[in-house]
């Protein structure tokens, strides 16, 4: 790299290079900046934006700026996220609507509009597109880069580039985001998380060790609740536990899992930023406001899912080769059931019939709060127009096949077949 880029900070309200032992930026006088012995060596950087659906729910309502937003849906439902305002009270993503309205009453609850973030997500991964083709969305908010290479191009380092980037996103989508920068992917994820909203933390090599070992074991990328008792009840509550475990005893002690312990906790991570990393699968779900436990009107429900599912996987030409069938009781156990099919399909009716089936497995006296359904093991492939099924089957997905047409021309809801039209 260019002697210019190995030594100096950057300031993150005007991009301009500071000396390293600056306070203040001397351009525009700003305390933001970013300082880090290796700041310009690294090059793998984890962006998230922050609080991203009640971000852009703000920034089409300025009236919401300095009020706590809860992204979600009904007394029945759940967050889906809230701004830093509503955290401060304590509400969190995923939590019990009822929950959240008695920590923060005086929040505003906005319904979900899907279409308006996919919107927002597609201009910032674009502006991400400018500056690298290496870029691994992870989900419609979140995204690894890999700006390896790119100093020449660019004429700055991959860290002045990420913080130009982060400027442009709040400047041109209106929505903030916090950037990680490291040597690798887990640790880039961690540092993004570590000075949100409105971040950018670095993890250089060197204090790779020391760093994590002072971080909790749930820290690391894929020790859920489960193994972190697991863990907890072996004594072990930190990181910097684990870097003193040899490799062996971990593998006998939780198997492939027990590697991974290994390697995260002193910060190896070899996984390449995978711009060819498909979506795990695709789905929908809804919360009930009131508990069902009829299995026709659970049916009816179910429809409707299968239909936005197949929807989005016939957009991008995507099948799955499973189906996975998700109920949760009224007392929040959850109930999973997998069904994998010979041929991958996106067509309603065939994910309609795969789930109907699995709920009859399930549905009696149990109330349920919320059913979903989902494909999954995807692949890229558009649906054969007629599938070798039997000719009932073939009846239905030229029905369907038909209906979308005219939902193409005439709108989403110019026709419907309905569970009435079905023959089950």
């Amino acid at each position: 790299m260019a002697q210019h880029l190995d030594h100096g900070g950057i300031c993150r309200e005007c991009t301009a290079r500071v000396e390293a032992a600056a306070k203040r930026c001397r351009q525009c006088n700003s305390p933001r900046l970013l300082h880090h012995p290796e700041l310009h060596q690294l090059s793998i950087a984890h962006i998230d934006c922050d609080a991203f659906y009640a971000a852009v729910e703000k920034r089409d309502n300025p009236d919401l700026r300095d009020k706590p937003v809860i992204i979600g849906g009904g007394v029945r439902g759940v967050v889906s996220t809230a701004c830093y305002i509503a955290r401060v009270k304590g509400v969190r993503s995923a939590m019990p609507m009822f929950k959240a309205h008695a920590l923060c009453p005086d929040a505003v609850v906005v319904k979900p509009n899907m279409a308006k973030y996919a919107a927002a997500s597609q201009q910032v991964r674009q502006l991400m597109l400018e500056l690298t083709p290496l870029v691994q969305p992870v989900s419609i908010d979140e995204a690894f880069v890999d700006l390896s290479g790119t100093e020449r191009l660019h004429q700055a380092s991959p860290a002045e580039s990420l913080v130009k980037l982060a400027l442009r996103i709040e400047n041109h989508v209106g929505v903030t985001v916090s950037v990680g920068l490291s040597h690798n992917k887990f640790l880039a994820k961690l540092a993004s998380d570590m000075n949100k909203p409105r971040g950018f933390s670095v993890i250089g090599t060197a204090e790779t060790l020391a760093v994590l070992a002072a971080k909790p074991v749930g820290a690391i990328w894929g020790v859920g609740q489960a193994l972190q008792t697991s863990l907890e009840k072996r004594g072990i509550n930190w990181v910097g536990q684990l870097q003193t475990m040899e490799r062996a005893e971990l593998v006998r002690l939780y198997g492939k899992m027990g590697a991974r312990l290994f390697h995260l906790s002193r910060g190896q991570d070899w996984r390449d930023v995978n711009t060819n990393d498909e979506a795990k699968s695709i789905s929908a779900e809804t919360t009930f406001f009131d508990d069902i436990s009829n299995y026709a009107e659970l049916e009816a429900k179910l429809w409707g899912l299968c239909q936005r599912v197949s929807k989005r996987a016939k957009k991008s030409a995507t099948i799955g080769k499973a189906i996975t069938l998700k109920l949760k009781t009224k007392d929040f156990e959850s109930r999973t059931r997998t069904m994998s099919i010979s041929e991958g399909t996106n067509l309603a009716h065939v994910i309609f019939d795969a789930g109907a089936q699995m709920l009859r497995l399930e549905s009696g006296q149990t109330k349920f709060r919320l059913i979903g359904i989902g494909l999954h093991r995807l692949q890229d492939n558009a649906v054969a127009e007629f599938p070798a099924l039997d000719s009932k089957h073939v009846a239905l997905t030229k029905a369907e096949l038909a209906m979308d047409k005219i939902r193409d021309k005439f709108g989403g809801s110019a026709i419907d077949r309905g569970l009435s039209l079905k023959d089950k």
